[in-house]
């Protein structure tokens, strides 16, 4: 069987310590799950340095432990090298290069950060919906 080409995905948002590590931690777990071959991660326009205590908490109900994962900054010319760009909602649209040709996407994410615990969760789910979803497509291109 032919080997895929690996497939390149980043998450992006402003502070990289909620929503886009939440999208990190599904799509390397959902990844794994539809063996997909994709090198998976996240970044912030300004990170804020760490992940968040809540939403490291609320991953751990659905048994993805995303406390090792690292915020960390993004800058326009580094995302030349991904096929897809994923926007939480936050980031700004000047972060794209004006000679990026893979796939850009504006989930419009709500932020939980500073919000109940129960804002986390509906975030968390929603972006594990739109997870799968993301990952299913790129994996029937692949057909």
């Amino acid at each position: 069987m032919e080997e895929k080409l690996q497939t390149r995905i980043i998450f992006v948002c402003v502070g990289n310590s909620c929503r886009s590590q939440m999208a990190e931690g599904f799509a390397r777990h959902y990844a794994r799950e539809f063996a997909l071959n994709a090198e998976i991660t996240s970044a912030g326009t300004r990170p804020e340095g760490y992940v968040h205590p809540t939403a490291i908490a609320v991953m751990h109900e659905r048994a993805i432990d995303i406390s090792r994962q690292l915020s960390k900054s993004i800058k326009p010319e580094e995302l030349l090298s991904y096929d897809y760009v994923i926007t939480m909602g936050c980031s700004d649209k000047e972060i794209f290069p004006a000679t990026f040709r893979g796939e850009r996407r504006d989930w419009g994410m709500e932020d939980p950060f500073g919000k109940p615990l129960d804002a986390y969760r509906k975030a968390r789910d929603q972006i594990e919906r739109k997870v799968v979803l993301l990952l299913r497509e790129i994996r029937s291109t692949w057909s």
